[in-house]
């Protein structure tokens, strides 16, 4: 009974240090980046040199309003530029990503490695 008790605690123990471990890397994660399109547009662009506004929201499959609003909160980061030009007659926005948008990326994922190695220690 005693050596149930023991192991228990330790159980116990690791669990609250896993959780503990999780919260700090979850507190750190850049909240620009870690929003699911954000995340992936930065990915995107960090894969690309460039991408079009259309290119963009096709590869998302999402709306131009989701791709003005989340691409907005980017730039307004410093993780990615807006150019506007024509082609011809017709509008072109591109965006690409920045070294700090390069930088931020890096980092929420080595963040995001350190919360699943953390996790896996407490199974």
């Amino acid at each position: 009974m005693a050596k149930n008790l023991a192991i228990n605690k330790n159980e116990e123990s690791q669990s609250l240090h896993v959780a503990r471990a999780a919260e700090q890397v979850s507190n750190d994660l850049d909240k620009v980046i870690h929003e699911r399109m954000r995340l992936g547009i930065i990915s995107a662009l960090a894969a690309n040199d460039k991408l079009s506004f259309t290119e963009l929201k096709n590869l998302l499959a999402t709306s131009d309003g989701n791709i003005s609003v989340h691409a907005r909160k980017l730039e307004e980061a410093g993780y990615v530029t807006c150019e506007k030009s024509f082609k011809g007659r017709m509008p072109l926005t591109e965006f690409k990503i920045t070294k700090d948008g390069r930088t931020a990326l890096t980092r929420y994922l080595d963040h995001m490695e350190a919360l699943i190695k953390a996790m896996k220690v407490g199974k």
